[in-house]
């Protein structure tokens, strides 16, 4: 098992960060995804402290390069963990999920497919969002597609809503089966972590469709 404390429990003195170590393990914590914030935000803060570079000025060339790599690593982790959809991304990747470039079976992105539920939906908003394009080319306005694509944007801001509701129920089930060393194939994880995918290749895909709103609105 990696060392994962970035000070020696003898000596004191800081030490080369494994690279086996999780960032969840950095912070002491178990792999769960509700997190208490503000302890992970004083808990990184005081380890900051601690590992800053300028605490090793006077330390071999080793230690400083170690306090460094440490420093590093601890500002990876928190960046990761404080957010919930990187947080939840890089569980699913310790859980051996990778989700960039992940492919459908058809060899298409899976962040350029449309959810079977929103099918309708996509069409029009693709539809008025060429005409809102050739309206800008020839420095026309329509206030009523202005409103329609305003309308589509607080629709899919509201799922977007949603599916960040649906991510923290199953976050909520996982942490169950984590207490309760319910971590195999048989107990009902691996439906959890698929579900998370999907929701998070949905939520993906909704996040990219306002995106493009906000553009063709100028906001």
């Amino acid at each position: 098992m990696p060392n994962v404390r970035p000070f020696c429990d003898q000596c004191g003195k800081v030490q080369a960060p494994s690279e086996d170590v999780d960032y969840f393990a950095v912070f002491g914590l178990p792999r769960k995804l509700n997190i208490d914030l503000p302890a992970l935000e004083r808990n990184f803060h005081r380890l900051s402290r601690k590992l800053h570079p300028d605490l090793y000025a006077q330390a071999s060339p080793q230690e400083q390069q170690w306090s460094l790599d440490q420093t590093s690593l601890l500002n990876d982790a928190y960046r990761t963990l404080k957010n919930p959809i990187t947080r939840t991304e890089y569980l699913l990747k310790l859980e051996g999920i990778v989700l960039e470039a992940r492919k459908s079976d058809d060899g298409t992105s899976k962040d350029s497919r449309v959810p079977a539920d929103l099918l309708e939906e996509v069409f029009d908003l693709n539809m008025q969002l060429e005409e809102m394009h050739m309206n800008r080319k020839v420095g026309e306005d329509d206030p009523a597609l202005r409103g329609d694509l305003e309308k589509a944007r607080i629709e899919f801001e509201s799922q977007l809503a949603a599916s960040d509701s649906n991510l923290q129920a199953l976050w909520t089930r996982w942490d169950a089966a984590i207490d309760e060393n319910a971590i195999d194939d048989n107990s009902g994880t691996t439906k959890i972590k698929d579900e998370m995918v999907a929701l998070l290749d949905r939520r993906r895909y909704i996040r990219n469709l306002v995106r493009d709103v906000n553009e063709a609105l100028g906001a």
